[in-house]
Order: C-alpha cells, then sequence, then structure tokens
C-alpha cells in the first residue's frame, strides 16, 4: 500500500461511507475477500462495532457484512469525502 493513498478499513467510523481502493490480502484470505464482494470500486459504509471493537459490521451491495479486524486491515479505502 502507497503512503497516502488510503485509509485502513479498521479506522473508518461506525456510519463513515468509503469505497474500496485496494485488498491487500493474498493466497485464500484474498479469495475469501473478494468472493465476499469487497473488490476495488465497491461502495460500503461502517454501519457498526461489536462493543471491543471486533469485529466490524459493513453494508455493501444490499446486504450487511461482517469481519474482523484482522481481515480489515488488508483493505484499504478512499473516504465518501476524500479525507484520508
Amino acid at each position: 500500500m502507497t503512503a497516502g493513498v488510503g485509509v485502513c478499513l479498521r479506522s473508518l467510523s461506525v456510519n463513515s461511507p468509503a469505497t474500496i481502493l485496494e485488498v491487500n490480502a493474498k493466497g485464500e484470505l484474498g479469495r475469501r475477500i473478494r468472493d465476499m464482494g469487497l473488490v476495488p470500486g465497491t461502495v460500503i459504509t461502517v454501519i457498526g462495532r461489536a462493543p471491543l471493537q471486533d469485529p466490524v459490521a459493513l453494508r455493501l451491495r444490499d446486504f450487511t457484512l461482517t469481519l474482523r479486524n484482522s481481515e480489515a486491515d488488508f483493505i484499504f479505502v478512499n473516504t465518501q469525502g476524500g479525507q484520508q
């Protein structure tokens, strides 16, 4: 990931919309993340977090998905307002 290009999905606040820029996971984890619809260009919104901040709940393409923070660390996004 190039510095300044995006922010890690883990760092987004609740109710923050963003667009996926890059998925850096390789192998089986990368395939699984892409199979869930988390691909570059997809618009997502963080809709909630568990009490200990893990996992994170996302809304994308008319469904809700939860990810562990360890998985979210591989996904880089651009916030809708362009702030990073």
